[in-house]
């Protein structure tokens, strides 16, 4: 557990590295790496996709388009955030992060109760763990930048959660992908840790939910 661990925190601070280098270093570049990843996330769930349905041309068709779509609307939601208040974006992708390492750490440690029989690692102390975790960093902001937050405590902390529940959602989505197409993983792009879908599912469904519930309710 404690070089899985390792390997996950370490990738966890290397993305978390470029993510904030590109969105600081340029516009520009942050829309590139934006893309990067949308294209990669889409040839490995959609590799998932063909071992699921290899027999069926029309749903392979269908979620090719649908994952399409969806990517190129979590490329624009992210970009579009991210050009107003780079703070807002970095918070959210803390959010996701700590929410994965933290269901992680947890439900590892903790154990128990299995959550679902679509992902059998996953723990009811796990999801709990990722609730928790997910606060520690909407805590630090709300302390460090709280003249620049634009909402009240009680709703920084709900949306923390409601990003939380997604991010956890979209894990247990693409774990019910890899469980029908039999993988243990969706890639091989990092080295002793999976596809790239695996490390950043929770960020492709956190972020652009964030971006509908600032759209709608602010």
């Amino acid at each position: 557990m404690n070089n899985n661990l390792s390997k996950r925190i370490f990738t966890s601070i290397i993305l978390l590295t470029v993510l904030l280098a590109c969105l600081f270093f340029h516009k520009y570049l942050w829309l590139l790496l934006l893309i990067i990843a949308s294209v990669v996330s889409f040839f490995e769930f959609n590799n998932l996709a063909k071992k699921i349905w290899n027999k069926k041309i029309i749903s392979v068709v269908l979620s090719k388009i649908i994952s399409c779509f969806y990517l190129i609307f979590f490329t624009y939601s992210v970009f579009d955030l991210s050009k107003y208040e780079e703070i807002i974006m970095i918070h959210v992708l803390f959010v996701c992060i700590f929410s994965d390492i933290g269901g992680y750490i947890i439900g590892k440690s903790i154990g128990g109760k299995k959550l679902t029989k679509i992902s059998p690692k996953k723990t009811i102390s796990g999801v709990l763990g990722a609730f928790t975790f997910s606060l520690i960093p909407t805590i630090l902001f709300s302390i460090i930048y709280h003249e620049r937050m634009i909402h009240s405590v009680t709703e920084i902390f709900l949306i923390t959660l409601i990003l939380s529940f997604i991010c956890q959602s979209g894990d247990l989505f693409i774990s019910y992908f890899k469980r029908k197409a039999k993988v243990k993983d969706t890639g091989t792009i990092l080295p002793g840790h999976g596809g790239l879908l695996d490390r950043i599912d929770g960020i492709i469904f956190g972020v652009p939910a964030f971006y509908i519930i600032e759209k709608i309710f602010y």
